[in-house]
Order: C-alpha cells, then structure tokens, then sequence
C-alpha cells in the first residue's frame, strides 16, 4: 500500500520541481524582454522618428543555473545606425547571480571530483539545453578561479599584518615540492602568507619563498619567531635572508621523532619517554638538564646515531623557555602542528588528483587547500599573552643590537 504512495510522492516532487524550473526560465525570458522594451520601447513604435535604439531579434545565450548554464533567447538591443550594441542590465545581473566558478570550488573542497560535478548537481531542467558541466569545462573553470584566487591572495601586502611568528613546511604532490608559510599575528589570528613550488624542498626554495615575504613587507627576522620542523634548507634559507640572530624553534616533536627512529625497537619507548619528560619541564634549566641525560645515556649504550641526531639544533628546540613564554604559548610554539594540519588539508583536498601534470598544477591544488584550511581558522590557545612574546624578541633583538655595537 506504501509504495504506490511513495512512488507518487517522488513523481509529484519532480513534476513540481519542472513546473517550477520551466515557470521561473520562462519568466526569466519575460523580464528580459521587458527590459529591452523599457530601453527601446515597444516594437510597434519601432519606425517612430527620434528613436536611439532599436530591436535587433535574439541570440542563444548561456545564464548560470543551478551549478551548470541553461542556454536562453536573449534580446538584442542596437543603436539606430545599427553600429554598435547596447548590454541590457539585466542580462549582466542574471548573468553574475550564480558564478559557476565559485561553485565549482567549493564542489571540489567537498570531495567532487571534476568527472563527477554534474552528477553532483541537481537533474537538467527539461526542454531546454544545458551545458558547462561536463569535465573538461569544469576543470578549465577550477583551473581559472584558483589561478586567479592565488594570484590575489599571494600578492597582498603583510605589512598591514602586525605579525609575531612565522611556520613553514612543505609537502610533496605527485613529485612535486611545495612550501607554504604560515603567520601568527598579535591578536592570535592565522593568515597564509605565501607559496613556492619547486622540484625539491631545498634551500634555493624556501629562500624564495622568504625574500617574496620580505618583498610583500615582512618585517625583520629579529622580531619575529620562526617555527620549523628542522630541515636543513630551511634552517640555512632562515639564515640567508634574516641572518643568525633569527630566533628560531626547532620542533619537539620532529626532533623525537628524528631521535627514536634511529633506535633500536626495544629501546624507543624509554628513549621517547626520557624526551617527552624534557620537554615538558617547566624551566629551562630543567629541560637542558634532562636533555644532557638523555645525551649520556644514548652514548653510554653506543647509540652515537641518535645522539648525534639529538645534539644538532637541540638548544634551539628551547628558544620558548629562552624567551620566557608561558605555558600556553610555549606549548603551542614548540612543534608545528598549525602547519601541519594545514598540510593534512592539502592532502584531502587533493586525493581526487590522479594524473599530476606540472608543477603549475601542485601549486593550484595546494592554494586550493591552504583556502579550504583558512576559511577553518580559529585564534591560537593563549592569544592573550601573546604580547610577552612580542615583549621578548624585541629585548632579544635590542640585545643582539647591543652585542654588535659592544663588537664594533
């Protein structure tokens, strides 16, 4: 007894949902002609004298509808000599009211891939041709719009952002290396900053990627707290454009990393155990003691790998107990996991991706990631202590001021 019920219940919907699509296109069609009378006038009183404009017929016309074009009559409208043609207003409305470019973005950030966007859509209306769904079409509008998206958003200034920290990391998309920065500022808000691609993440690279930011109104290295995850490239690219005074965290967590994998499988666990300890000391002086524990008990068990691994860079995975940071901040500085989970967003963005063509191509769909992780953003955990961390790199960088002079 149901399913009869049922059935009707779908077929009344879908004749319902056609009588409206084909009532609203048709008015559509109306207001239209409408506009053309009111500019031109009724076409009866076309031959009257004095007359600016006339009726010129009509042309197939595409309009956006529902994430796809629906191709409708549109009228022409010409001056008198018939030299030239005049836009009606409406025609440019209808027109921008749905840009099917930004529906195709955010298509594709929910998971659509570009052969699957019509079937992602809501059924044709009947009666009338439709076209700029397929895939080709969708992926020359994606192409276009993210293109255009990361031209903007990658030249805008940053000295109207009063920054305090800088993360960057890379990633690597169908063999291609793309590095991404990411700024703190004051108020704890999070901003994209800047995107470089290339076939390594090298040193050439990043550094790229830092003389653009300073190009674009970074200010000086010294006010400023660098957050990365220990690779050499960036460390020397850190180096190269904000010099050695830089100051510079070095990520716990990739620094455990780095050490225990170059353990033994039964000795990991007590290694990783003796390093979370460390770094969850409260003072400096208490995590450089534990830290020197570590070191002696890797060299005393002939672990010279990990040791080794643990003693480069190590003072500089505590700069956020050198700079006096409160708890919240020093957790939240000590690694790199903001960046990171921007990397993660890239990385679902972009598993629709099959054939990876150019380079030109990872950095579009990495734009189209760090977009999608942006619109997510939130103020950083202990934004309001954020000024004693502005307090601290300005004493830090009046002392290596002074340390200059005092050589000088």
């Amino acid at each position: 007894m149901l399913l009869p019920m049922l059935a009707g219940v779908v077929t009344t919907k879908k004749l319902l949902r056609d009588w409206v699509t084909d009532f609203g296109l048709a008015a559509v069609v109306g207001l239209m002609q409408a506009d053309a009378e009111r500019v031109v006038g009724a076409r009866k009183s076309a031959r009257l004298p004095g007359r600016r404009y006339s009726h010129w017929g009509s042309t197939p016309t595409p309009f956006p509808y529902d994430g796809r074009q629906v191709v409708l009559p549109r009228p022409r409208v010409r001056t008198a000599d018939k030299r030239a043609e005049l836009e009606l207003p409406l025609v440019r409305q209808l027109q921008g009211a749905d840009p099917m470019d930004q529906r195709v973005v955010e298509q594709i950030l929910l998971g659509v891939s570009t052969r699957g966007f019509e079937q992602s859509l809501g059924p044709a209306p009947t009666g009338v041709r439709t076209r700029g769904a397929k895939k080709s079409r969708v992926s020359e509008m994606l192409v276009g719009e993210t293109t255009r998206r990361m031209r903007e958003q990658f030249s805008e200034r940053l000295d109207v952002l009063d920054l305090v920290a800088v993360m960057v990391d890379g990633l690597c998309l169908g063999g291609h290396a793309v590095v991404a920065a990411l700024g703190i500022a004051r108020e704890g808000t999070k901003h994209v900053l800047g995107l470089r691609q290339g076939s390594t993440e090298n040193k050439v690279l990043c550094t790229e990627l830092l003389q653009d930011l300073v190009g674009r109104g970074l200010r000086s290295g010294t006010e400023l707290l660098f957050c990365v995850d220990g690779g050499k490239g960036l460390r020397a690219a850190i180096n190269a454009v904000f010099g050695e005074k830089a100051a510079v965290q070095r990520c716990q967590q990739h620094k455990k990393r780095n050490v225990v994998e170059r353990l033994p499988i039964a000795r990991q666990k007590t290694v990783e155990r003796m390093l979370v300890d460390a770094y969850k000391s409260e003072s400096l002086k208490t995590a450089r003691r534990r830290l020197q524990q570590v070191l002696s008990w890797l060299a005393r068990n002939g672990e010279e790998d990990a040791a080794a691994s643990l003693r480069e860079g190590m003072e500089e995975t505590l700069t956020v107990w050198k700079l006096g940071l409160p708890e919240a901040l020093r957790r939240f500085f000590s690694t790199t996991n903001a960046i990171e989970n921007v990397m993660g967003t890239i990385r679902r963005v972009s598993r629709n991706v099959k054939r990876w063509r150019h380079g030109a191509m990872a950095k579009r769909w990495t734009a189209l990631g760090l977009r999608a992780a942006q619109a997510r953003f939130k103020r950083i955990k202990g934004h309001r202590q954020l000024p004693v961390l502005v307090d601290a790199l300005k004493r830090r960088a009046a002392a290596a001021v002074d340390h200059q002079e005092a050589l000088a």
